[in-house]
C-alpha cells in the first residue's frame, strides 16, 4: 500500500521558527466551540424574533453545524484541548454527537485518509476522484443538497446495512451517520426540541435546526471537500500538492469554510498543528522555496469554476 509522501518541519524550518506550531492550548478550542454554538444560539434567536431572517439564519446556522464538524476534526488530532480527555468529550458530545456523528469511528478513518491522501487506499478519494464534472452535474448535486436528499441519503438510508456498501460522495464523508452515532443523535436532539417547545418555539427546532443540517450543512459540506482535494495534480506523488489551500473572503469565511478549515494545503503538510495556527502557518510555508508548489486558490467560485471545467488554468495566485 503506498502510504503519502510526508515532509518534516526541519525541512523547512529552524526549529526555532517551527516552536510556535507546535504548541497546544488549553483554552483555544474550548473557546472555539463556545463561539460556534454561541452563534447557532444568536442565529436562532433572531430567526425567532424576526422570522424574515429565516433564510440567512438557516445559512449562519448551516455552516457553524460544519464547524462543528471541523471542531471535531480538531478533536481528531488531539488539537481541540491540552487535556485529552476533555479533547475527546468536547470533540464527541459537543461537536460530533449533535450533528450525527461519532469521534471514535471518525478518528481512524480521518488519520487512514491523511495517511494515504489520494491514493488508492484513501477512504475519502471517491470525494475527489470524479472530478471535474460538467455544471449539470454539479448543479445536481446542489439540488440534491439543498432539497434534502443528501441529508436523507446520509442519515436514513446509510443507516442500514443494505445501503452502507453503496459508498458514493454523498455517503462518504467521514461525519456521516454511523450505527453507533445513530441513537445519541436522536437523543441530543430530542432535548433540542424538549428546550425549544418548553421556551414556546417548537417549531424552531424544524426550521433553525433541522432544516440547516439538512440543506445547507450538506451544501457546504460538499464545497469544502472538493475544495481540499479535487483537481490538484500530484495529489497523491507530492506532499506539496496533498491537498488544495483556498483563500477565503470574509463572506466566504461566514458562509462557507469557517474557523480556518480554507487552509487545507498547510493541514495535510503538518497535521498536528492546530486549526487557529493555520493562517500564520499558511505565511511560513509559502515565504519558504518549497511552498510555491502548493495549489493555492483565489476562493470557492474559482474552485468551482477549475471542478467544472475539464481544462482549466491553474488556480495558483501569488502572495
Amino acid at each position: 500500500m503506498p502510504a503519502a509522501p510526508r515532509v518534516s518541519p526541519s525541512q523547512l524550518f529552524t526549529p526555532a521558527e517551527w516552536a510556535p506550531f507546535q504548541t497546544r492550548s488549553a483554552w483555544r478550542g474550548p473557546l472555539l466551540v463556545a463561539h460556534c454554538w454561541g452563534i447557532i444560539a444568536l442565529a436562532v434567536l433572531a430567526g425567532v424574533l424576526w422570522p424574515i431572517l429565516i433564510p440567512l439564519c438557516v445559512m449562519v446556522i448551516g455552516t457553524r453545524q460544519l464547524g462543528l464538524a471541523i471542531l471535531m476534526h480538531e478533536a481528531a488530532h488531539g488539537a481541540l484541548a491540552k487535556d485529552l480527555k476533555l479533547n475527546d468529550w468536547l470533540g464527541h458530545w459537543l461537536c460530533a454527537v449533535p450533528i450525527g456523528a461519532d469521534l471514535g469511528d471518525y478518528r481512524p478513518y480521518h488519520l487512514s485518509h491523511h495517511k494515504y491522501a489520494q491514493n488508492p487506499e484513501d477512504p475519502d478519494l471517491v470525494l475527489s476522484a470524479p472530478f471535474p464534472v460538467t455544471r449539470a452535474s454539479l448543479r445536481r448535486k446542489i439540488i440534491r443538497d439543498l432539497t434534502g436528499q443528501t441529508f436523507f441519503k446520509q442519515r436514513v438510508l446509510f443507516a442500514f446495512r443494505a445501503y452502507a456498501s453503496k459508498r458514493d460522495e454523498d455517503t462518504a464523508e467521514g461525519a456521516v451517520v454511523t450505527g453507533k452515532s445513530v441513537a445519541p443523535f436522536l437523543i441530543v436532539n430530542a432535548v433540542m426540541l424538549l428546550g425549544l417547545t418548553l421556551a414556546g418555539v417548537w417549531w424552531a427546532y424544524f426550521a433553525l435546526w433541522l432544516l440547516p443540517l439538512a440543506t445547507w450543512f450538506p451544501l457546504v459540506t460538499r464545497l469544502r471537500n472538493i475544495a481540499e482535494h479535487a483537481c490538484v495534480e500530484g495529489s497523491a506523488t507530492d506532499a506539496f500538492r496533498a491537498a488544495r489551500t483556498t483563500r477565503a473572503s470574509w463572506w466566504e469565511r461566514a458562509f462557507i469554510a469557517p474557523y480556518w478549515v480554507n487552509f487545507h494545503a498547510e493541514h495535510h503538510l503538518f497535521m498536528h498543528v492546530p486549526c487557529w495556527r493555520l493562517a500564520a502557518l499558511h505565511r511560513a510555508v509559502r515565504a519558504k522555496p518549497q511552498g510555491a508548489a502548493m495549489e493555492v486558490a483565489g476562493g470557492y467560485l474559482a474552485v468551482m469554476r477549475q471542478a467544472t471545467t475539464p481544462q482549466s488554468a491553474p488556480l495558483v495566485t501569488p502572495d
